[in-house]
């Protein structure tokens, strides 16, 4: 039995970070009339603790740095880093589509995405294709994004939670009711209903059940993404997908809380323990390295760089907030940098002469590693506390390749769509399958696409039959 709706909307967005801005923004395009709503009174989410970067093939930008890339070479590196393990219908869609949306986000809304030459290729990324807002934080893209939104004169409410979904028989979504934080409660009619409402990496008990080799792991994600979608897909009886998938990262500072730029060890930066020594190679999987960070003895590791890999990162937020922390240790010489970070110099030393002697033969060091034109460190070097963390989830609803929630026979729920956070990703079954920046891919793919379709459901003929009911 559902609710009397003060009012009724034909696109409701539920999410303001980027899948649901994208969402509400491509909806409005395709004609439809939408409200989006926010659980936060300042829109954040794990797009806003995010680097605002964007995996994506094909783009104009690419082509005007002279990178040929393409749809194909990108679903390969995607089937590739996943073991063939990935849903092929959201790889192949994400690498069709995901160049597109980054060339219309630039074009139709005027945001200044450009292909990041300082992001080389690594972690399963074949070629230069990471995209973002050079010298801007992922709480820029979010801030920007809904300056779009009051552009296109799209309303949105703040400070309101998804508290219930309601239903007729067949699934079809009606209405929503909405909780405010005064304790009072909204009940909103809509003719599609798209969420955008992140994750579940705050929800230590769903952690615990679909990951439990992170249960007590740091998160580092937004306290918000509590599992919201994932348990309206249960009550409407929808599918689940790679619920184990994750993005863990190995580079959270401590005590500062900010991640390490992935550029540094991909420059030449190394990880080594308290006891001084090298423990994995720093190049091979940039999710998965939590897992050695995390079993390593004592409560943190440190990431050893030097200053043109510093240099190099400069142009990051976050590398520029950590130097205006003074985190950086700061040494001429391996012994004096031991002493500072409290580890024995003699297996440092070792440590660092064994890549240079790897670097110079061109043979795998002792973790495996292969030096190319990543250089390892020398002096003067530099050095950050980190830990393991897990940042968001990569597993949620089962979407199709337009965004549409699905059952667990592959029909889709009437008028229900999902992306970002909320849905399955392409990263497989677990941690191992992530690529750089595909977390926002997800998102802004996933939310035009679902924004597109549920402007066509949401017909006006729907909206009046919604009405009456």
């Amino acid at each position: 039995m559902s609710p009397g709706f003060e009012f009724t909307v034909p696109v409701l967005v539920v999410g303001g970070g980027a899948c649901g801005c994208i969402a509400a923004l491509s909806a409005r395009e395709a004609g439809g009339e939408v409200l989006l709503v926010e659980q936060d009174e300042r829109p954040m989410g794990s797009t806003g603790m995010s680097q605002g970067l964007i995996c994506a093939a094909g783009t104009k930008s690419q082509a005007e740095h002279g990178i040929q890339d393409d749809a194909e070479r990108y679903y390969a590196d995607i089937m590739a880093k996943t073991l063939g393990l990935t849903d092929p219908v959201l790889a192949r869609t994400i690498a069709d589509h995901a160049g597109p949306t980054v060339d219309w986000m630039v074009e139709a809304l005027d945001m200044p995405w450009q292909l990041d030459t300082g992001f080389r290729p690594a972690y399963g990324n074949s070629a230069y294709r990471v995209h973002g807002w050079r010298g801007h934080s992922g709480q820029d893209m979010v801030d920007l994004l809904h300056r779009r939104l009051d552009d296109a004169g799209i309303d949105v409410v703040l400070g309101a939670r998804l508290s219930e979904v309601h239903a007729d028989e067949e699934g079809r979504i009606l209405g929503v009711s909405l909780s405010r934080p005064d304790g009072s409660v909204e009940h909103v009619g809509c003719g599609a209903l798209v969420l955008a409402c992140g994750g579940f990496a705050a929800d230590h008990a769903m952690v615990a059940r679909y990951m439990p080799e992170m249960a007590h792991a740091r998160n580092n994600g937004h306290e918000g993404s509590r599992g919201t979608a994932v348990h309206v897909g249960e009550q409407l009886g929808a599918q689940l997908g790679d619920m184990g998938a994750y993005q863990g990262y190995a580079m959270l500072t401590e005590p500062q809380g900010i991640p390490v730029p992935p550029g540094v060890p991909v420059e030449g930066g190394v990880l080594v323990n308290m006891a001084g020594e090298r423990f994995v190679d720093e190049t091979a999987d940039i999710a998965g390295m939590v897992h050695p960070v995390l079993a390593q003895e004592g409560e943190h590791v440190w990431v050893v760089f030097d200053d043109r890999i510093e240099a190099a990162a400069d142009y990051i937020p976050e590398m520029q907030q950590l130097k205006a922390l003074n985190a950086l240790k700061k040494a001429d010489s391996v012994p004096e940098l031991a002493e500072m970070i409290g580890v024995p110099a003699n297996t440092l030393q070792a440590a660092l002469d064994a890549t240079r002697s790897a670097h110079s033969s061109r043979m795998a060091d002792p973790t495996g590693r292969i030096w190319g034109d990543d250089l390892p460190p020398a002096a003067p070097y530099r050095a950050l506390k980190v830990v393991g963390a897990i940042f968001h989830t990569q597993g949620g609803l089962q979407i199709d390749g337009e965004a549409r929630v699905v059952r667990p026979d592959g029909t889709p729920l009437p008028n229900l769509f999902a992306g970002g956070g909320a849905a399955r990703s392409v990263s497989g079954p677990a941690h191992w399958g992530y690529l750089p920046a595909m977390g926002l891919a997800t998102a802004v793919t996933f939310g035009r696409l679902a924004g597109r379709a549920a402007a066509r459901i949401a017909r006006p003929s729907a909206q009046a039959e919604l009405s009456d009911r």
